[in-house]
């Protein structure tokens, strides 16, 4: 037993204690009379260990390169200011994962070490200990969002001054097998992008405050932070702008507002008109105005937790029996629906501020009611062709008919 008293014992789970403050992984085992034991971020990982380790203790490589986990460090001191608080708390779960191999230096973490990797994560994520504690329906489908982390900071350790000169002659060790390895389950049929009926539908369902909120990310193709944190101060009637600029950071565990951003994800204001719609919305929200809160959207005088908004969206896509689900729907919809009125990823860019075309691309696939559109168009063209080749034949039934009788 641990010495003192912050461990306790988890049942069901031999030779494995939880820290109750830190929330650590303690996994002791005997063997041969001799104890051992190590401590570990997560269960899994711990009881791999009480179940797999033999008293033998791997030698730390000698080695000219850095390990995954200083390259990790580094990144985080040097590259992690430049990126949104969203992206940075995305790739700290991402990397929970690949923390069994950041002890390895960057030199031996070669392509079959990868492979070996993906194999005891695929095995794990397939295991009935996995499906006895997995969340439902949110099972882990495949391991490409972390090989895509892992690519992203070898590209940065590549690049970084710190490392360049270790890291010349390094090649990524992810490769394409990789992925096509790293698949667990087919990934469930989620409808990423709402239709315009279907929108409709959805604002009629939901509360005042919120369905100004869901109309305003529509009509401006939004991410749901931008118009939770749109400001006063950043609306011109006069001129028939506003601009998306600070945004509502939101704690992703507990779901409530922790700070506003001082700018967008891409860091780069977007200015939106203001069609007579956005006009209409903006005019009864003044009178919600609190002297000193510049929030356009709020509960007295607070800013929105994602929680509450995440609750109201869910209830209203429930009472319109609609397919869909989370808050980046209409964001995904009026993309889609910006390129099939627009005719392109231009006006796709032009309504999302997107920089990329192949994310434009990706946010406004024209796919399931684009599909049926053409497939409805393709099928009417043949389905006349049929028919006049049908009439044609016809035609030339009666005529033979005709021909036979006259010379009966």
């Amino acid at each position: 037993m641990p010495s003192n008293n912050y461990w306790e014992k988890l049942p069901n789970n031999p030779g494995i204690y939880k820290h109750k403050h830190t929330g650590l992984y303690l996994a002791r085992k005997k063997i041969k009379g001799k104890n051992f034991k190590e401590t570990f971020i997560r269960l899994r990982q711990a009881t791999h260990w009480y179940r797999t380790f033999n008293g033998v203790k791997v030698k730390k490589e000698i080695s000219q390169t850095a390990t995954l986990k200083e390259v990790w460090e580094t990144m985080q001191e040097k590259h992690f200011p430049t990126l949104a608080k969203s992206t940075i708390a995305i790739w700290h779960r991402r990397y929970e994962l690949l923390i069994e191999l950041e002890d390895r230096p960057m030199e031996n973490i070669t392509s079959s070490v990868v492979s070996t990797w993906v194999s005891n994560q695929v095995k794990f994520f397939k295991s009935e200990e996995y499906e006895n504690n997995c969340r439902g329906k949110a099972k882990r489908c495949n391991l490409d969002n972390e090989l895509n982390l892992f690519t992203t900071i070898f590209n940065w350790y590549k690049d970084s001054e710190d490392f360049e000169e270790e890291a010349v002659h390094l090649i990524n060790p992810i490769k394409t097998k990789h992925k096509k390895m790293g698949f667990i389950r087919p990934k469930p049929v989620r409808k990423m992008s709402i239709t315009l009926d279907h929108a409709l539908k959805f604002f009629s369902f939901l509360k005042p405050l919120y369905r100004d909120l869901a109309l305003t990310q529509y009509f401006t193709a939004s991410r749901i932070g931008e118009v939770a944190g749109l400001q006063w101060s950043r609306v011109d009637f006069e001129n028939r702008t506003a601009t998306i600029m600070e945004t509502c950071y939101w704690d992703m565990t507990t779901k409530c507002f922790v700070n506003l951003n001082k700018h967008p994800k891409n860091k780069e204001p977007r200015p939106f008109y203001l069609t007579d719609e956005l006009i209409q919305i903006l005019k009864r929200r003044e009178t919600f105005k609190i002297p000193g809160n510049d929030f356009v959207f709020h509960v007295d005088g607070k800013p929105l937790n994602y929680g509450t908004i995440q609750l109201n969206y869910r209830e209203a896509q429930r009472k319109g029996k609609l397919p869909y689900s989370g808050t980046h729907i209409l964001r995904h919809g009026m993309a889609k629906l910006a390129r099939k009125i627009g005719g392109g990823l231009d006006a796709v860019i032009a309504m999302t501020g997107h920089k990329d075309f192949k994310l434009a691309d990706h946010y406004s696939k024209l796919d399931e009611e684009f599909q049926q559109e053409i497939s409805e168009k393709i099928m009417a063209s043949i389905r006349e062709k049929q028919k006049s080749k049908t009439d044609q034949d016809f035609s030339n039934v009666i005529h033979l008919a005709r021909f036979a009788s006259g010379n009966s």
